[in-house]
């Protein structure tokens, strides 16, 4: 853990209601912003990753891109999964 994610894990600690409300408001923001910034990045036939149910890791391939939600084909087995954007990194080719 970072230096200065324990900082602010500290500083949220210490306020009060209203402002983790405000806190929380920026985090889901930022979240919705790394989703759509990582569905502009993807396109049919990229190498992507993501954490599956079971906490290991899959990786497929980009079979197609929605506004929320990507299609991935595993690359062991073929199972197809609809993944939210904010879930998958983007693997080099």
């Amino acid at each position: 853990m970072s230096p200065e994610l324990k900082e602010a894990i500290s500083l949220i600690r210490n306020m009060d209601a209203a402002e983790i409300a405000m806190i929380l408001e920026v985090a889901v923001d930022q979240k919705t912003f790394l989703g759509k910034q990582t569905l502009r990045s993807l396109i049919t036939g990229d190498l992507v990753e993501f954490k599956g149910r079971t906490g290991g890791m899959i990786t497929g391939t980009v079979i197609k891109v929605s506004r929320k939600n990507v299609v991935v084909e595993a690359a062991l087995g073929g199972e197809k999964w609809r993944v939210p954007a904010t879930m998958l990194t983007k693997l080099a080719a």
